[in-house]
């Protein structure tokens, strides 16, 4: 299943509410586990990112979903990226044509 990184700002009412935040991961894992995604792990960071999150979905077209939804609720604004593993990415560079 394909992995995702959110990088995640609290806004300010996230901030505000962030006592709130078991909560509000909780409400995010079921969200997820309803449309097959799973949330990997989360971690509270320094530095330009407040948080970020590690979920598998089975395609864009869910984590985005999710991650509209989670931006709606107003305490987050996100970034979503895929990542691929080492075997995905020795699989995509052994289909690389020499030039």
């Amino acid at each position: 299943m394909p992995t995702y990184i959110t990088l995640i700002h609290y806004t300010k009412q996230g901030v505000k509410t962030f006592k709130e935040l078991s909560q509000r991961i909780e409400e995010t894992k079921t969200a997820g586990e309803a449309v097959g995604a799973k949330m990997v792990g989360y971690y509270l960071t320094m530095g330009q990112y407040d948080a970020i999150a590690i979920s598998e979905a089975p395609d864009d077209h869910t984590i985005a979903k999710l991650a509209l939804a989670a931006g709606a609720r107003g305490n987050v604004r996100t970034e979503t990226m895929r990542a691929f593993t080492v075997e995905e990415a020795r699989s995509i560079a052994g289909e690389l044509s020499e030039s």
